[in-house]
């Protein structure tokens, strides 16, 4: 995904509305202390399992620590980031709360300078993968030392802001945040200085200034072209005279003139036509590439799957649901402001907490999906995914590979298959922060807890520069060997 590109998504997170208690737009330590004895109680309360990664006496720890440090009255802004430390602690992506965009879009209307470069981690070694302006870096470049520390120790303190499962997740979520995680971690600062080795092997010292808006969008007139992917594009053709290429983009509906982005009904055309076009081509091959894939629902990608499964699926073994006032709340909310429907998905998790009690945990049932009838794609199928394919992009590669529908491409899967989600929120009542939480435990189709992520069949390294999709002729080329 371009970083421009997501460097502008980050200031399109929802922001909430909220009233400062006193002309300066602090709260005092009363009321801070009052919001975080709320949030671990709530969060203790309606998380599906706080403690999956972290033991209750670690953060019961935590919690006391940091609620005897709170000396002084914070700002909403240093309420968010503070309490984003504690939520991130247990390392379970689907809790979290949104980092302060207001005040990063504040800071940066106002001249604010930011950190211009991304990074890549790979197997433990740092890499510019992309920068803004006229800095005298290059992508591919190895980055040894930040300001004098080894560039992952450089990093660490930024962890602390992400919630993530594990570090290859935490290191992938970095990549396309990396400017606003240097500002929450150290503020605005004047410049960096970074020990590279380049690509002839040949190390050098630079000094990266910090850039304003301005400075972020100059460039040097050599800046090499690079093959990025669009996460936003649908694409359908086909290779050659035997293969067929799908990219379906988001699962969900993207267009601008959309009413209602989870209404499936123009995804399922585009996929119908696109399908309808690939037989008639003599298509015998399909690629199905969800690299850079948000993810979205399954009442998208099922009818996506149903093209060319052989049998019933469905995109999980067990969804496992805890009832809680707070999940309940938050699905009467979105009950009262969409009209869903007497079928829709919270309907039935409304039926589902109807005569339970805080705390018990509930199977939701998951419907079979059937083959689709009538024509069907019956070639050999291949799903190519990477590090960037997230959520339901990823349950779909897991049904592949656990139904043996499809042959698996490319990087092993940051995010879960095997997962805590079904996020909802509350909100915290003094300052209006908005918490989200894991209200359920998802298997993936195969059942097997320990197989977390998904690791492709065949193995495709992602490389950090490149002028053209060498990923996507390595697909083809194990396709056709």
């Amino acid at each position: 995904m371009p970083k421009v590109l997501v460097y502008c998504l980050l200031l399109a997170l929802p922001l909430v509305a909220w009233s400062a208690t006193d002309e300066n737009g602090t709260f005092s330590p009363d009321e801070i202390r009052s919001e975080f004895e709320f949030l671990y109680e709530t969060l203790r309360g309606s998380h599906y399992d706080l403690y999956a990664n972290r033991s209750r006496n670690q953060y019961d720890a935590l919690f006391e620590r940091m609620l005897d440090s709170i000396d002084g009255p914070m700002s909403r802004e240093e309420a968010q980031q503070w309490f984003q430390r504690f939520v991130a602690y247990g390392n379970v992506a689907h809790a979290k709360i949104d980092p302060p965009m207001a005040a990063w879009e504040a800071f940066r209307a106002e001249g604010g300078k930011a950190f211009p470069l991304f990074f890549r981690i790979v197997d433990g070694e740092v890499y510019i993968d992309d920068f803004m302006g006229d800095v005298d870096v290059a992508v591919g470049d190895r980055v040894l030392t930040v300001d004098g520390q080894p560039a992952v120790d450089w990093l660490e303190p930024l962890r602390a802001h992400l919630s993530a499962d594990n570090d290859y997740l935490a290191y992938t979520l970095m990549e396309n945040r990396l400017p606003i995680l240097v500002w929450q971690e150290w503020g605005e600062v004047e410049g960096f200085e970074l020990l590279l080795e380049k690509t002839d092997g040949r190390r050098m010292t630079v000094d990266v200034p910090a850039l304003d808006r301005a400075g972020f969008r100059a460039e040097p007139e050599d800046r090499p072209e690079r093959f990025q992917l669009d996460f936003n594009a649908r694409e359908a053709r086909m290779l050659d005279e035997s293969i067929a290429y799908l990219r379906p983009g988001p699962f969900y509906d993207n267009r601008p003139e959309a009413e209602h982005p989870w209404d499936p009904s123009a995804f399922k055309a585009f996929v119908d036509d696109a399908f309808e076009r690939f037989i008639e081509q003599g298509a015998d091959k399909l690629l199905i590439d969800l690299r850079n894939n948000p993810g979205g629902s399954n009442s998208f990608s099922d009818h996506l799957v149903a093209w060319f499964a052989d049998r019933p699926f469905r995109f999980t073994d067990k969804f496992e649901i805890r009832v809680s006032e707070a999940a309940i709340a938050s699905n009467r909310e979105r009950l009262e402001s969409q009209d869903d429907g007497a079928d829709s998905v919270s309907s039935r998790l409304a039926e589902a907490y109807a005569g339970q009690s805080s705390g018990d945990i509930v199977d939701l049932p998951v419907d079979w999906v059937e083959p689709r009838g009538g024509r069907r794609f019956d070639g050999e199928v291949y799903i190519l995914i990477d590090r960037h394919s997230y959520s339901n992009a990823v349950s779909v590669a897991a049904i592949g590979q656990d139904y043996g529908f499809a042959t698996v491409l490319g990087e092993r899967t940051a995010d879960l298959a095997n997962t805590y989600g079904a996020m909802e929120h509350f909100t915290l009542p003094e300052t209006g922060i908005r918490v989200a939480f894991p209200k359920a435990r998802i298997l993936r189709p195969s059942g097997k807890t320990h197989e977390t992520q998904v690791v492709p069949d065949l193995a495709i390294e992602t490389p950090v520069t490149a002028e053209s999709d060498l990923v996507l002729q390595r697909a083809v080329e194990l396709m056709t060997r």
